[in-house]
């Protein structure tokens, strides 16, 4: 089977990304289940800070900037967005990297330094004359199976609500969960009553 290609994610304009289009299925009793949607050995899952927590991402223009980044690398280093949300501070997201690739570590490489030199002049700090905006390392997880991709999946998209941003996934502007609204996975009030996501993610 092909996996689905890139589609823009609703309710993400701003961040500008592509997402791959996942198949779905609900047995009934789980809430979702995912076909095809998890590339073995290519999915991977990362959380990505901003240098001491500045909530760089409170700023609409940082975000626009964060999506050129994205959209520049990309264009010459494919991959696809499975899932992703951008924090004030932080951003999480799934990828799923073309097959017998397994770079990711150059594409954050040319991201962080693209953002960095395209950013408000006024955002950079200097050490050793050097701009930092990032933390120099990162949290990646290789997703191991289905499940393992649905619950850091929940993971992204319940983040707003986790850190008592906003009640509702859906009121967040920088995710990809309204996306997954629309293809049918979620109601849109999904995770206002708390979601159990024990182990799963990293912050």
């Amino acid at each position: 089977d092909k996996r689905p290609t890139g589609q823009t994610i609703a309710g993400a304009e701003n961040v500008g990304l592509r997402c791959a289009n996942p198949t779905y299925e609900n047995d009934g009793n789980t809430p979702m289940q995912y076909r095809r949607a998890f590339a073995p050995g290519g999915s991977f899952f990362f959380t990505l800070v901003t240098n001491e927590r500045r909530p760089l991402f409170t700023s609409a223009e940082n975000v626009q900037t964060l999506r050129d980044a994205f959209k520049n690398v990309r264009a010459s280093r494919p991959f696809d967005i499975d899932a992703m949300v951008v924090m004030p501070d932080h951003l999480h997201c799934i990828w799923t990297l073309p097959p017998d690739d397994a770079d990711f570590s150059t594409r954050w490489r040319l991201i962080k330094t693209w953002f960095t030199k395209h950013c408000q002049p006024s955002l950079r700090h200097t050490s050793a004359h050097q701009p930092v905006l990032w933390q120099h390392r990162y949290w990646e997880h290789q997703l191991r199976d289905a499940a393992d991709f649905a619950n850091h999946v929940d993971y992204i998209h319940y983040n707003p609500v986790k850190h008592g941003l906003t009640a509702s996934s859906a009121d967040w502007p920088y995710s990809s969960f309204l996306r997954y609204v629309k293809a049918g996975i979620y109601p849109i009030d999904w995770g206002q009553s708390g979601v159990d996501l024990k182990d799963v993610g990293h912050e």
